[in-house]
């Protein structure tokens, strides 16, 4: 079972860098859509999504917006982290399949509110940028050290 281990902001250092690695599966654009209700047939639909410039279908852009955030919860800094913004440019589109590298790095930290700002940068497997933005948070001053709760298992069947 997976640990997850924070940095409390004490530790923290600007210049520390994390990385979060996904490849995009149908079952993430699936439930993305079921927990966002965002239907848009570019994302649900293959027939319609191959008439758009993309030709196929692609993830939601608030899906990597999704992996930021997960990468701050659980790597830079870790748990305790209380999420307060976030500044993003959508750059290319993410398809099913695609392997997605999340860069974060610490840019700034500011103890009074124990604020810090820490800048991504999303790759696809060709290293392609494909999201970039700025994450303000407030980093935890408790040290964790816990066991990684397991994830549901999910299935669900699409209505016709």
């Amino acid at each position: 079972m997976e640990t997850l281990e924070n940095k409390t902001f004490d530790e923290l250092t600007i210049g520390d860098t994390a990385e979060l690695i996904r490849t995009v599966t149908e079952q993430d654009i699936l439930l993305f859509a079921c927990l966002s209700g965002d239907n848009n047939p570019l994302h649900l639909d293959e027939e319609y999504a191959k008439s758009t410039q993309f030709g196929q279908r692609i993830a939601h852009g608030m899906f990597s917006a999704l992996l930021v955030t997960t990468a701050v919860a659980t790597k830079l800094p870790g748990p305790g982290t209380i999420y307060r913004g976030q500044d993003m440019k959508f750059q290319r589109p993410i398809f099913i399949g695609d392997t997605i590298t999340a860069k974060l790095e610490l840019t700034e930290k500011k103890k009074r509110g124990n604020l810090i700002k820490i800048s991504c940068t999303m790759t696809n497997q060709r290293d392609e940028v494909v999201f970039s933005g700025v994450s303000t948070a407030i980093a935890p001053t408790e040290k964790i050290k816990i066991k990684a709760s397991p994830l549901p298992k999910l299935s669900f069947e699409a209505e016709g």
